[in-house]
């Protein structure tokens, strides 16, 4: 469906303009059907990126602020996400012994269960959400990197 189709908005100031609206509205759509994935599971899409985040370090212990530097979506507040977590027992918190003002967060064995299970479905996901071949999706990529400078 075209984005003109999607918002009912018959022309566009200029393709720089549609571009952006664009990008906006299929991350609102992807972001939307992925939470039917996680919902199930009692997880938001930020809380899957930090378990993935901490199973990229795993077993090495991460600061709450190295998570938030690598989250997908800046705006999230890491802390937070980190405290769900710790309550559903997904990650385990405990101060740094290097400096006690940093709090070491690391993913537990639920959590990495967690993951394991959900890994086929988000797979299957991303290639049905993603209406592209092999090489349109190499070159999407491609001009993503570009797009971000």
């Amino acid at each position: 469906m075209k984005i003109e189709e999607a918002i009912k908005q018959k022309t566009f100031k200029d393709n720089y303009n549609k571009a952006v609206v664009n990008l906006l509205y299929t991350h609102s759509y992807i972001v939307t059907r992925q939470s039917r994935i996680f919902k199930p599971n009692d997880l938001s899409p930020e809380q899957y990126n930090v378990l993935r985040i901490l199973r990229g370090q795993h077993p090495v212990p991460t600061t709450v602020s190295s998570i938030q530097d690598r989250m997908l979506n800046k705006m999230s507040n890491a802390s937070r996400l980190v405290e769900k977590l710790k309550i559903k027992h997904l990650v385990e918190r405990r101060e740094c012994p290097a400096d006690r003002r940093q709090v070491d967060v690391t993913i537990t064995e639920k959590g990495l269960k967690l993951l394991e299970a959900l890994e086929d479905s988000v797979n299957e996901f991303n290639r049905s959400v993603i209406h592209l071949n092999e090489k349109e999706v190499e070159l999407l990529n491609d001009l993503l990197d570009k797009l971000r400078g």
